[in-house]
């Protein structure tokens, strides 16, 4: 871990990460975290040592121009402190790229930070490319191991299984460490995949949002989710094939979002056929 700044006296902080790659569709996790580092005038407090844990070949390092000279900056993970949140409570940013190798040394140094930083909540953010039509609400599943937190806001339990990505060895890392661990994936319309999709950052940050219980600003980003959506919808139109496919991809998502295809709504209609089969019998 390479220290930049020294850390202010933190409150039962909150950390949020998101990591280019695997976990990022459309660039909406980590565009995220750009918006909001650029929000709440967010500074970077330490970095871990890319020599540790990155391919150069995979991410290159760049050539970039600072103050009229020209310099190389390392891609790596950088924890940042946001300043101006708003918050009863301090927020730390972590935004990155997964690591080549050595994830479980990964792993450890970001949650060993995560305890010297007080971090009671842990806020892992990802996008996968999925069959979501555009033009309607961008999913987003938020889900947590931890009884109290799925109850508080109405999240999912985890039910996954099979490959992850460094957000999910993450989470489940802050869980045993006895953080509650809260994570939320954003589905990209996997046939308007291509970065950046602003309509899906917007959904994660709204379901953001409700977590830390404050609104975030995100006016900018509306007016280019609307654009988006707009080109989109020109792709569509401009070929008959795509159009019949987001057909149908809307009229999938309108029928499973109807009230009576809930699971509350099916309950009831289970309870209700129970009942008629009970006085049949009676």
């Amino acid at each position: 871990m390479i220290e930049l700044d020294d850390l202010p006296e933190l409150r039962d902080t909150v950390m949020i990460l998101a990591f280019e790659g695997w976990n990022d569709a459309g660039e909406a996790a980590t565009d995220a975290i750009e918006h909001l580092s650029g929000l709440w005038d967010a500074h970077p407090v330490a970095a871990l040592d890319p020599e540790d844990y990155y391919d150069f070949q995979v991410n290159r390092p760049r050539a970039v121009i600072d103050n009229g000279r020209r310099r190389i900056q390392w891609r790596t993970t950088r924890i940042l402190h946001a300043r101006r949140p708003g918050l009863d409570r301090s927020v730390i940013l972590v935004s990155g790229i997964e690591p080549s190798f050595k994830w479980r040394g990964f792993t450890v140094e970001l949650m060993e930070f995560a305890q010297s930083a007080g971090v009671t909540t842990f806020i892992t953010l990802g996008a996968l490319m999925a069959d979501v039509a555009h033009s309607r609400p961008i999913p987003v599943t938020a889900t947590s191991e931890d009884d109290a937190t799925i109850h508080r806001f109405d999240l999912e339990p985890s039910t996954y299984e099979g490959p992850t990505g460094i957000v999910g060895v993450l989470a489940d890392a802050a869980t045993q460490s006895g953080i509650t661990s809260i994570s939320c994936w954003a589905a990209v319309p996997h046939y308007a995949g291509h970065p950046p999709s602003p309509k899906a950052t917007l959904a994660l940050l709204d379901t953001l949002s409700k977590l830390i219980d404050r609104p975030i600003d995100a006016e900018d980003l509306t007016e280019q989710a609307q654009a988006w959506e707009k080109g989109v919808n020109a792709l569509a139109e401009s070929d008959d094939e795509v159009a019949e496919y987001v057909e149908a991809l809307e009229k999938a998502q309108d029928t499973a979002e109807l009230p009576e295809a809930s699971g509350d709504a099916i309950a009831r209609e289970f309870e209700r056929y129970l009942r008629g089969q009970g006085g049949t019998e009676g």
